[in-house]
This record gives structure tokens, sequence and C-alpha cells, in this order.
């Protein structure tokens, strides 16, 4: 087909002008956060550590993956410009999928770096270098692209005979699917178990790396620095738990969830791609102390 119809959210069409307000709202905040971020990491020299090069990994992959749903959601919910050529559908599609596949990387890394910083100390700035965290980096798009370049292909190859509208806010992998003609049971095999073997096995190891960390904190001395690192840790987790669950909601209620009201699987999907990429910043960029001095030091000077 030369385009598809994307729907919005399905049984909500009257109240999509309306819930636009809080997803533009979140989508500034997300902007602003991480370019934010990103600029004081880039200007202050003391900040070229491996932490906050992982940090600005992080931050430019939320960037992008909001930005590669949020403006074509918002011309649907203000202004209905449903339609999308097929080429853009793909695109769209490529992009969710690859960025959310490399942020699991990136956070799986995070955590490692975690591990490292609090159970050895001395040793953490020779095993995690720059090189190092860039070879890390690499790893994760070199993964994502690997897992989600044959998902494309396979979307690419099917026919499509049927009706053109997608009961979606954007193009996600089995929504056009199931628009295809034929055996579409290899896109959904493939789909699901790429989503399962990925989540499955980063939320595993991001799972040991913070009982290790949280095994470290309670050996602590100190009554404050342990409360301080269980905070820290118990919003890490809150963040991650964000990025996961309704990401395996979503993909998994598209292929079993036909009990599901249409409106919440679609609001679930939707804030999947908003709400991590707007709290990021704040949970791993705001509330670690040189960021935070960085930012009361430029208030300061203004």
């Amino acid at each position: 087909p030369s385009s598809f119809i994307l729907t919005g959210i399905p049984g909500l069409e009257d109240a999509q002008f309306w819930i636009a307000f809080p997803f533009c709202t979140m989508y500034f905040m997300a902007v602003l956060g991480n370019t934010i971020l990103l600029l004081l990491i880039k200007r202050d020299p003391s900040l070229h550590l491996p932490m906050f090069y992982l940090l600005s990994m992080l931050a430019t992959i939320d960037l992008m993956l909001t930005t590669s749903t949020m403006p074509k959601l918002l011309s649907i919910f203000w202004f209905q410009s449903h339609e999308i050529n097929f080429e853009g559908c793909v695109a769209q599609m490529f992009f969710i999928h690859i960025f959310s596949t490399v942020e699991s990387g990136v956070l799986l890394t995070m955590a490692f770096d975690r591990y490292l910083a609090i159970s050895k100390p001395l040793h953490y700035s020779a095993i995690l270098t720059g090189p190092t965290i860039a070879k890390l980096g690499l790893a994760a798009v070199v993964r994502g692209t690997a897992i989600v370049t044959p998902l494309t292909c396979m979307v690419t190859n099917l026919s499509y005979c049927g009706p053109r509208v997608i009961h979606h806010s954007y193009c996600e992998h089995m929504s056009v699917v199931k628009l295809a003609c034929g055996d579409t049971q290899p896109n959904s095999i493939y789909g699901i178990t790429a989503a399962t073997v990925v989540v499955g096995s980063d939320s595993i190891l991001i799972a040991a790396s913070y009982i290790l960390i949280l095994k470290e904190i309670i050996g602590l001395s100190s009554r404050e620095a342990c409360l301080k690192s269980f905070g820290t840790c118990g919003s890490h987790i809150g963040v991650i738990l964000l990025f996961y669950v309704p990401g395996l909601f979503s993909f998994y209620t598209q292929r079993w969830g036909q009990r599901i009201p249409a409106h919440l699987h679609i609001l679930m999907a939707d804030l999947y791609l908003l709400v991590p990429p707007m709290l990021n910043p704040f949970i791993y960029g705001m509330r670690t102390k040189p960021i935070r001095e960085q930012i009361l030091r430029l208030l300061w000077q203004k």
C-alpha cells in the first residue's frame, strides 16, 4: 500500500484533543531534560567519565525514541493527520524497536557500571575506561540492529490486501502485521521471541546486578550512606520497571490480549515511549551530585 491510516487511541477519539496536552507536556519535558543533560556533560570536562558517557548515550537514545513517534502522534490528536506513507511507517517501526532494544542494552551496562563503582571502587577506573564504554555502546547498537533489521525486512516482504487502518497511535510491529494477507505466523513468532529474549535476558542481568549492589550496600557502616544508596537504587529500579513492564504488556497484548480494552492497551504503549525518557534525566542525571552541582552553579551565576 502507498500509505496507512493511524487511528490514534481507539475508543477515545473524542478525547484525543485533550489527551494531547499532557502528552505534549511530557514530550517537552523529555526533550528539555535530556538536552540539558547532554549540554552539561559536554561543557564540563570533569563530567567526562564512564558513568556520564553512559548517561549521554541514554539521553541521546531517549531523544531519538520520543522524536520518532511524538510529533506524528500529536499531529493525529490535534490536526487529524491520520495518514502515514508506507515507507514512513516502516521507518518509524524500525526506529521505535531499535532504539528500545539499544536502550535496554544501555540500562544493562549502567547497572553493571554501578555495581563496579560500589563493589570495586579502586579498580573501577581501570576496568571501565572510555574505549571500553564506547565498545559496550557499539555492542548495544549492533545487537539492536541485528535483531530489528530482520523484523523490518519481514514486514516489507508481506502482501497487504485488506484495510489500511492501523488501530494504534504509531506503527508498532504487530499492528502492521495484522493488516497483511497470508501467513503472518513467522512474523509473530519472531517478534515475540525477540522481545522475550531481549527483555528477559537484560532484566535478569539487571536484577542480578542490583541484588549484588544491595548486598554491598547492606555492608556499609554508615546508616546515612546506606539509606541514600537504597533510595538511589530504588529510584533506578522504578524507572527500569517503567521501561520494561509496559513494553512487555504492549507486545503480549497485541498477540494474546483480545479481552483487554483497546484504549488501555494503546495508552500503555504510548506512555511506554514517553514516561521513561521523561524520568531518566531526573532519576539518573539530576539526582547525581556532579550534575546537580553544575545546574546549581549555572543558576547561581545567572
